[in-house]
């Protein structure tokens, strides 16, 4: 008998133990997740603290550089100043075409050819660099197969959808022309010209 109740004596030492080393295991890992916390959260203050440094000290260098250059003069300082008063609108309107060509790509469902369709159009011309000859035998064959009455008929077989796209594709084709035409005059209106014609 007496060696039941040493037993429980000893069963309840060791949960007592086992109670206080889980309690301690428990605030020491709390005191670990905290520590790492923390250290997290300085790396991150060092971290952000180092960007702005770098870019504090990257745009004091390229404001130095654009000093340097402002002081070239003659020719080389006028290209200079030009290139640099052509980077801010360049990069701002091809912002502009990249979002229009997103637009226009989701709106018309464009996708890009695939291998087949690409291989399909370009082998001709492939034949034609391979073996030169062919293009006159072979532009005799094409003028016979294109036929006025075909081409009549695809006319007057045309839907509203198709209308729209050749319409769309004009448009979009009128406007790359036109802002090229304003590329080459740097200018929006009109050409360089005399202002009066003697007659």
């Amino acid at each position: 008998m007496s060696a039941a109740p040493t037993s429980r004596a000893i069963v309840r030492q060791s949960k007592l133990l086992l109670r206080r080393n889980n309690f301690r295991q428990a605030s020491t890992t709390s005191e670990a997740a905290a520590k790492a916390q923390e250290t997290g959260q300085q790396a991150v203050s060092k971290a952000s603290e180092g960007l702005s440094r770098v870019q504090s000290s990257a745009s004091s260098a390229i404001s130095k550089a654009g000093d340097a250059l402002g002081k070239v003069g003659g020719r080389t300082g006028r290209v200079i100043s030009r290139v640099q008063s052509l980077i801010p609108p360049t990069i701002y309107y091809s912002r502009v075409g990249l979002e229009l060509s997103k637009i226009l790509y989701k709106g018309q469902q464009w996708a890009p050819p695939s291998l087949a369709q690409f291989q399909s159009y370009f082998q001709p011309l492939a034949n034609v660099v391979r073996n030169p000859r062919s293009l006159s035998s072979g532009a005799a064959s094409v003028s016979n197969s294109i036929n006025l009455e075909t081409i009549l008929r695809s006319i007057r077989n045309v839907n509203r959808q198709q209308l729209t796209t050749v319409g769309l594709v004009g448009a979009e084709v009128l406007g790359f022309f036109t802002v090229g035409e304003m590329i080459g005059r740097f200018k929006l209106v009109g050409y360089h010209g005399d202002a009066h014609h003697g007659h």
